[in-house]
């Protein structure tokens, strides 16, 4: 398939992996791109571990499974690096995004010393330096700073 661009998105239930994917499939829809966004469920409660994928494309899609070999891996909980293989079938060629802190020698230790690309983002700074406030970490409800 032409121009194939498969993500793997890793998070928590409630912490808004599934509604990032199928935010990312609208845009790319949008800019009149093929797509799919879906997510896949283990036990389903809050703070249980999810998946979701997107597919973007040039042409029509007929690909209707789980992505097993991304080309990026993106992970909304850097506890999950140590519960999941959040590289398994990731591209050496992809990268991966993580919302973390955590040093670089500690992040090439849980990624099995993946040799691709590594991002970081500390989203929750971010979030608190661009809305003022953070999400609470396993559900959609809003913290903001104390006395605002």
């Amino acid at each position: 398939m032409h121009n194939l661009i498969e993500i793997r998105w890793h998070g928590r239930g409630g912490q808004g992996a599934k509604t990032a994917s199928l935010l990312l499939a609208d845009a790319a829809f949008n800019t009149g791109k093929y797509i799919q966004g879906f997510p896949e469920y283990g036990p389903e409660r809050m703070g249980a571990p999810i998946t979701a994928y997107n597919r973007i494309s040039d042409e029509p899609i007929t690909i209707h499974s789980n992505i097993y070999e991304p080309d990026y891996v993106v992970v909304v909980d850097d506890t999950l690096l140590e519960a999941v293989d959040v590289t398994a079938g990731l591209k050496q060629t992809g990268a991966i995004i993580i919302n973390t802190t955590k040093d670089n020698d500690y992040l090439k230790k849980v990624l099995n010393n993946y040799s691709g690309d590594i991002y970081k983002i500390d989203a929750r700074k971010v979030s608190m330096e661009t809305l003022r406030k953070i999400f609470s970490k396993y559900s959609n409800a809003c913290c903001c700073r104390k006395g605002e």
